[in-house]
């Protein structure tokens, strides 16, 4: 009797071993891919050190007239259109220049004039057309103030425009609390007066776990933010290396734009806000700061 209870005890012993061996072989989960935000090829869209979408046989040429790495001023590349926008914005050449790395446009206060947002824009000489990719490093103004990046070629009845940011970091109003965030991308296509429009705004709360950008506020730090004009209505656009919002244009874009930097305010909902006269003063906030521009044509 106590011979057979011995054996079944070493059967189930035996029995019990073998089921510990299979479960530790038993394929676990793979670690999930570590993507590095950190480290991407200047030589290409930063998307592609992240998820290449590039067409297959296709590849990205850059187009150095479009491109600056802003070490000094280059008047071959770059000039100041200073018509104004509404009041109170007064456009100024001396509000903007290139020093530290940066091409900067500050704002400043003419206190008791009707225009008194003093500002600057820069406009690229060369103009470009699809299929192409154009992105720049930017950190705002911290101001109640519209930080632009733009592609644009007309005027206020017959033009093509490419929104890529018209950031505020600090509205003035409580009616756009999601601003500090929130990339304002957007199309207008215009044909004697008649607008096509629409928006392809993104929150950057909504970046993925593993971006360190994720939630970082326009003046916290430098922000990448890019479009990728894919052909005549396609237009999709990019931040810190990662596909954000897109439009489709109702009508065919016809027109070779022009690369635009500018800061702006105006007394409107929609915008967050007019900007606070003594922020103007500020030294540490008035200034939009871009450490770069690169654009590359895709052939």
């Amino acid at each position: 009797m106590n011979v057979k209870k011995i054996l079944l005890f070493v059967i189930a012993l035996i029995l019990f071993s073998a089921s510990c061996k299979k479960d530790d072989t038993t394929t676990s989960e793979p670690e999930p891919e570590v993507r590095d935000f950190t480290n991407l090829d200047p030589n290409f869209p930063s998307f592609v050190s992240i998820d290449d979408t590039t067409p297959d046989g296709m590849t990205w040429e850059k187009v150095e007239n479009l491109s600056d790495e802003f070490e000094a001023w280059d008047s071959n590349k770059w000039f100041k259109p200073l018509w104004n926008y509404g009041v109170p914005v007064q456009m100024r050449g001396e509000n903007s220049g290139v020093a530290d790395g940066n091409l900067w446009i500050k704002a400043t206060l003419d206190d008791g004039a009707d225009r008194w947002f003093e500002t600057s824009r820069v406009q690229s000489v060369a103009q470009i057309k699809y299929p192409m990719y154009t992105e720049s490093r930017i950190k705002t103004a911290h101001i109640s103030a519209y930080n632009t990046f733009w592609l644009n070629n007309g005027d206020i009845d017959n033009r093509d425009e490419i929104d890529v940011i018209e950031n505020n970091s600090k509205p003035s109003c409580s009616c756009q609390p999601d601003f500090p965030w929130q990339m304002n991308s957007q199309y207008f296509h215009v044909v004697d007066g008649d607008t096509k429009r629409n928006k392809g705004d993104f929150d950057n709360r909504n970046l993925s776990d593993d971006n360190p950008l994720k939630g970082v506020t326009w003046n916290e730090e430098y922000h990448i933010v890019g479009v990728w004009w894919k052909d005549a209505v396609n237009i999709q656009f990019y931040l810190d290396g990662e596909p954000a919002g897109s439009v489709v244009s109702a009508r065919d874009f016809t027109r070779d734009l022009n690369i635009i930097f500018d800061l702006w305010t105006i007394d409107a909902d929609w915008s967050g806000g007019i900007a606070a006269k003594n922020d103007l003063n500020d030294e540490t906030i008035n200034t939009m700061k871009i450490d770069w521009v690169r654009t590359w044509k895709l052939n």
